[in-house]
């Protein structure tokens, strides 16, 4: 018996490029203490009042099945929050409620490709991008940006893909990069989706780690609102990456027709867990830069570390938990770098490979270790950068 092509297609065969990441997870199974700073989990925990809520709503008995698009008042404050940052008119039927971000981006391009629909992303890019995409049937291609224009995609690098495709993928802030989108490239982006017809898919689920520039959403620019779906998440603005809750929010024809996907897919979020999530909304602002605080602290530490030398470069960091070091000048890719400083130093980082092509000789540090080992482990990943050239 086989399996469809679709599933094991999925990455395309061979490897994901996360090979380093499994060899340290391998070194500290087997006792070896290794400083990560790959993935992008916090190194704080979900807030302790969100989980009180958690488990009063469970304890108060929402634990069956909720209402597949989402508990309305959830979706009411998703909707309120995203009409007050955008100035975008947004009601609950613009919102549906999902199991994580990811769920929501896989949500999102099933609404808006058929099989065999070629759908762009940009490179470098969240590893799961080309995934999700094959497993709607799509055809992944990449938009390919530059670090000379701090990966930024033009409207000129879109158009030389987009003639044929169905769909946008972008994100900003940036994972890997930790580039915040200016204006001139939003403006871009709608133009290219306006004029070779695709949807916009936006992930925006780092909207609130935002450290220089300001956030600004392909859904607010002209003709943007009726061709864009916004992926949203609880995991990285409030710390609550394994409740496994996110959104998508569009056009209210499209988000009728995702509430019907997810009849048939994953029948909704447990009504405790989107209890839970309301409760941290409501805490407003305040909770949010609680749990952004360590990124923004970090990162202006990191800044001055970089600037003593001048091996590693910094890629323009505006937002997001990670930083993206420019690593070409040592002579080694960004693979090798990483497996050298894995087996001298016993630190791992993410070869910029790992996210396409366009980050090769990069490598990506994730800001997620308490203030003292990330300074420990950013000055020695410096120190060792130095020593190869």
């Amino acid at each position: 018996m086989q399996l469809s092509q679709r599933i094991s297609g999925l990455t395309a065969g061979g490897s994901d490029g996360w090979d380093v990441f499994y060899r340290a997870r391998g070194m500290v199974a087997d006792g070896v203490p290794v400083t990560e700073l790959t993935i992008g989990e916090h190194d704080i925990r979900t807030d302790p009042t969100i989980l009180a809520a958690m488990n009063a709503s469970a304890k108060g008995g929402h634990t069956g099945y909720a209402m597949v698009p989402g508990v309305g008042d959830l979706r009411d404050e998703v909707a309120t929050r995203l009409q007050t940052r955008t100035g975008v008119a947004t009601t609950r039927d613009n919102v549906v409620i999902t199991p994580g971000g990811q769920a929501a981006l896989f949500a999102a391009h099933h609404a808006t490709c058929d099989e065999g629909d070629v759908a762009l992303y940009c490179d470098p890019y969240y590893a799961t991008y080309p995934g999700t995409i094959r497993g709607v049937g799509a055809v992944p291609r990449a938009i390919v940006t530059s670090p000379e224009q701090a990966f930024q995609p033009s409207f000129v690098d879109i158009a030389k893909q987009a003639r044929g495709a169905r769909s946008l993928l972008v994100n900003t802030p940036n994972n890997p990069t930790g580039v915040v989108y200016d204006r001139a490239t939003v403006e871009g982006i709608a133009r290219a989706c306006c004029e070779y017809d695709l949807w916009c898919i936006s992930d925006e689920v780092y909207d609130t780690q935002v450290w220089e520039g300001e956030h600004i959403s392909p859904r607010t620019m002209d003709g943007m609102a009726e061709r864009t779906l916004v992926v949203g998440s609880m995991s990285k603005s409030h710390a609550m990456t394994g409740s496994r809750v996110g959104w998508v929010a569009g056009p209210a024809p499209v988000i009728e027709q995702l509430i019907n996907l997810a009849t048939h897919t994953t029948y909704g979020v447990p009504g405790y867990i989107q209890d839970a999530a309301l409760f941290a909304l409501n805490e407003g602002p305040a909770l949010e830069e609680k749990v952004a605080a360590p990124f923004r602290r970090r990162r202006l530490v990191a800044q001055g570390l970089i600037a003593t030398q001048n091996v590693a470069k910094l890629v323009p960091s505006g937002g997001a938990m990670y930083l993206m070091l420019d690593m070409r000048a040592t002579g080694l890719s960004g693979e090798d770098f990483a497996n050298r400083l894995l087996d001298a130093h016993q630190i791992a980082v993410m070869p910029g490979e790992s996210f396409g092509t366009a980050a090769a000789g990069h490598i990506r540090v994730a800001m997620t270790v308490d203030d003292d080992a990330f300074v420990a482990a950013l000055t020695t990943v410096l120190n060792f950068a130095g020593d190869l050239v």
